[in-house]
């Protein structure tokens, strides 16, 4: 068989139907036309996509710290400042560190290098090495020169005052958010807004170029305290003296100015350092002056008589019965420690009798007493911003018993906090008003408050209470020398599981100077266990040293004679149970 060349194939003699040239000829064109169109769009009319595309491969969006808010002090003196600090963090994928740069790095971050190891093993384009370390610190890392390792400026919170003022400013995290204390409750104005700027980055992500700035940052505002860091430092010395005097679980100081509403000090123990926090405990961060409560005691043995004053049922002098020194109420029977016979109002707010309490009590209706005892602002948190406050616990009065609105009379069966406390105390320092608290200064101090009780009551149990820290009071140990000094002390047994220990708390809450009331000082000592327990002899001392020292501080004028104090036996004190 004759072999038959391509070249003289006759199947390349035949022509194709012209149709089909020109189909192949439409579907080249249109092709092309469509490859045309589509390149002028999307470099012409719709840059957008490509654009993105290749900046999301170089370009990022960094965000800019806003300079967290300082805080200070009424007088200005810094109690907190965000100081710049740096963060070393690593691409795992570009940080194949050899041994020895691993054991380097180790050594300058002060860390384990196993743990080293394993952070830059994790899959993920991102993980924090170490953060919040010191310039000087960052600058060594940095002359490592180790692939993939990175830095970010970042910022650390630093409080001068340390333990002095931690349960007031509380601190923050590692994101500079507050946590807790003034930095939790104002974190909104203290925090700022950060900014943001566009720039472009290598794929070892380091800056080549800064393009823009999309948004600066804004710093957050300072925030002024009505808090005296003078007078804070005081109460936290000789509250901390006091409990390892007598061996106390914790306690706590609150300082407020009279004239204003400001909370000049608030003071807490056992408390930690902000500063550094590696070892603290939950019960250290309690600020107990906010979020405890407990029964008052006898320090409310002058409201009752505040109501009964006000009421008209009884006056300063009126004689009440408290022989034999006690009284049964039901199937319960309450007691004094001594008998004291016939005393007049005034003597039952200074000899702390609960029997003469108990019969002012009873002589008003429950409602009156629960109506009285929620105008001063027990039952419910103050509202202060404060994380964390507590309310107390005061029952509906349709819901008491005798024997229970006999016992509220000499605060059993009624839950306070110490702010409580030393606030619901401002209807005696003043006028019968009550002024809102504040945790910051205040500018333009408000020139009256909420009214509870007339000023002529006001100013009668302000005479009890002189009385109550005068020789034959419940109180000498409260005295100043040149000043006037008025207040009342408390013991409490401590309900544990529904029943009365034989565990205390010691509590004194009084004011200085008795001619013109400027400063109220509250004192509250938990579980003192060194023998003695009762307000008069563990927390009026107490405040004694706070409210000298405070006065002195302020500058506030004596209002008495320099002349020695004169003490009486401790025998009042035990009338207090």
């Amino acid at each position: 068989m004759k072999p038959i060349r391509f070249a003289t194939s006759p199947l390349l003699s035949e022509r194709l139907p012209p149709w089909r040239q020109r189909l192949v000829l439409v579907v080249l064109l249109g092709a092309f036309a469509l490859l045309v169109g589509r390149s002028l769009y999307l470099q012409g009319f719709n840059n957008e996509f490509l654009g993105d595309k290749g900046r999301a491969r170089f370009e990022r969006q960094i965000d800019i710290s806003a300079t967290r808010g300082r805080i200070t002090d009424r007088h200005g003196d810094v109690l907190a400042v965000s100081t710049p600090v740096r963060s070393i963090w690593a691409i795992p994928e570009d940080a194949q560190l050899v041994p020895a740069q691993a054991r380097n790095l180790a050594a300058v971050l002060g860390m384990d290098v196993h743990e080293i190891n394993r952070k830059l093993a994790a899959e993920r384009d991102f993980v924090y090495v170490k953060r919040q370390l010191p310039p000087e610190t960052a600058e060594k890392v940095k002359a490592l020169a180790l692939p993939g390792i990175h830095q970010k400026n970042e910022y650390r919170r630093y409080y001068p005052a340390g333990e002095v003022m931690a349960h007031v400013l509380g601190f923050t995290g590692a994101e500079d958010v507050g946590q807790e204390g003034i930095e939790l409750a104002f974190n909104g104005e203290l925090a700022g807004k950060p900014g943001s700027r566009r720039v472009i980055k290598d794929r070892r992500g380091n800056v080549v170029e800064d393009v823009e700035s999309i948004r600066p940052p804004l710093d957050g505002k300072e925030i002024a305290l009505a808090i005296d860091s003078k007078v804070q430092y005081l109460a936290y010395t000789h509250l901390k003296q006091a409990l390892a005097e007598h061996r106390a679980k914790a306690g706590g100081v609150v300082v407020l100015d009279a004239d204003s509403g400001e909370i000049l000090a608030l003071v807490n123990l056992p408390t930690y350092n902000p500063n550094n926090r590696s070892k603290l405990a939950g019960a250290q961060l309690r600020n107990r002056a906010l979020t405890d409560t407990f029964e008052p005691g006898s320090t409310l043995k002058p409201f009752t008589a505040a109501l009964a004053l006000e009421q008209g049922k009884v006056r300063f002098d009126t004689p009440i019965q408290t022989a034999p020194g006690k009284m049964t109420i039901g199937s319960a029977t309450i007691s004094d420690a001594h008998a004291h016979g016939v005393l007049t109002v005034a003597q039952v707010i200074q000899k702390s009798s609960n029997i003469g309490s108990a019969k002012l009590a009873l002589s008003m209706k429950p409602e009156e007493m629960w109506a009285m005892f929620d105008s001063l602002g027990f039952g419910a948190p103050l509202k202060l911003g404060f994380p964390g406050e507590a309310g107390g616990r005061l029952r509906p009065a349709k819901t008491w018993k005798p024997i229970e609105q006999a016992t509220m009379a000499y605060g059993h069966g009624i839950s306070v906090t110490l702010i409580q406390l030393a606030r619901a105390y401002q209807a005696f320092a003043r006028d019968g008003d009550l002024l809102p608290l504040s945790l910051s200064r205040v500018v333009v101090p408000p020139t009256a408050g909420k009214q509870v009780f007339s000023a002529q009551t006001a100013r009668e149990v302000r005479a009890m209470l002189e009385m109550a820290v005068r020789p034959g009071g419940t109180a000498p140990k409260a005295q100043i020398p040149g000043y006037r000094v008025a207040g009342k002390t408390g013991t409490a047994h401590k309900l544990e599981s529904g029943a009365y220990a034989n565990r205390y708390v010691a509590s004194f809450v009084g004011f200085a100077p008795v001619s013109d009331p400027r400063l109220i000082v509250a004192v509250m000592v938990d579980e003192p266990s060194n023998g003695k327990y009762y307000g008069g002899e563990v927390a009026a001392p107490v405040f004694a040293q706070v409210m000298a020292g405070s006065l002195r501080t302020l500058g506030i004028a004596p209002d008495a004679p320099l002349a020695p104090l004169l003490m009486t036996a401790a025998e009042p004190t035990r009338e207090e149970m």
